[in-house]
């Protein structure tokens, strides 16, 4: 039986350790080519470079740096870098949770969600800590998963936001993806000639939480398993929104 054809990406960049230990704890599970950016990329989301030319530099036959976004890495492994188009396409494991919201800015999360894209069966893993960072259990299901995902395959159009507790894991948990308990901040500064810049931050509402949620399962140290779809469409709307149609609809002159 052949080996299965593994993608690794990451938005941390190709000599991130989260990316290193992903390719370790998948080294068993079929034959690994990772294509990364060359440095970190977060909060690209799903951008592809338009309007600048790409550089891929070929460290060995097994590991590709690209001048990009997670994005521009799988485009460029499925149309020109890998003779075959992988099984499966693992992005991560991100240093720091990627939960509600934050899926919407997410490269690790956009570079599992271009895999869908393009038909091969995807999954983005993030360790939800940005200290003490610890990537072995992450690792570890990493690998658990992959097997899984080989073996059943997944739907159409859909690909998996994994996010993995620092600690102790108590479980593993089915997830949807959170509504916004965020509050968005904008620090002002000043640089040496008196010039204004800013700094985008966040904080963090952890008293609203719903138990059913990606943040719910973290908070209660189980791995959460968001499905995510590539078609936002948001279905319930059509009928409702079909009766501003008369009233919306140019008059035929």
């Amino acid at each position: 039986m052949p080996l299965k054809r593994i993608l690794i990406t990451n938005d941390d960049g190709i000599n991130a350790p989260g990316i290193k230990a992903l390719e370790q704890s998948l080294a068993t599970a079929g034959e690994v080519t990772v294509i990364a950016p060359d440095r970190e990329m977060s909060a690209t989301s799903q951008a592809i470079s338009l309007h600048t030319p790409l550089r891929v530099h070929r460290i060995d036959d097994r590991h590709y740096s690209v001048g990009g976004t997670p994005a521009d890495s799988v485009i460029l492994a499925l149309y020109h870098i890998l003779p075959q188009r992988p099984d499966l396409l693992v992005s991560g494991i991100n240093a720091g949770g990627n939960l509600g919201e934050n899926v919407v800015y997410s490269g690790t999360v956009g570079g599992a969600v271009e895999g869908a894209v393009h038909g091969v069966p995807s999954f983005a893993i993030s360790l939800a800590s940005r200290k003490d960072l610890d990537f072995s259990h992450a690792a570890a299901f990493a690998g658990q998963l992959a097997a899984k995902v080989l073996e059943d395959g997944l739907q159409p159009g859909m690909c998996l936001n994994v996010n993995v507790p620092r600690g102790e894991i108590h479980g593993v948990r089915i997830t949807r993806q959170s509504q916004k308990i965020t509050q968005n901040l904008v620090v002002k500064q000043f640089d040496p000639r008196g010039r204004p810049h800013y700094w985008l931050d966040e904080t963090i509402e952890l008293s609203d939480v719903e138990p059913d949620s990606d943040y719910g399962a973290i908070l209660a140290h189980e791995i959460s398993i968001t499905p995510l779809q590539v078609d936002r469409t948001h279905y319930p709307s059509m009928n409702h929104l079909s009766q501003w149609l008369p009233e919306l609809t140019l008059a035929k002159k």
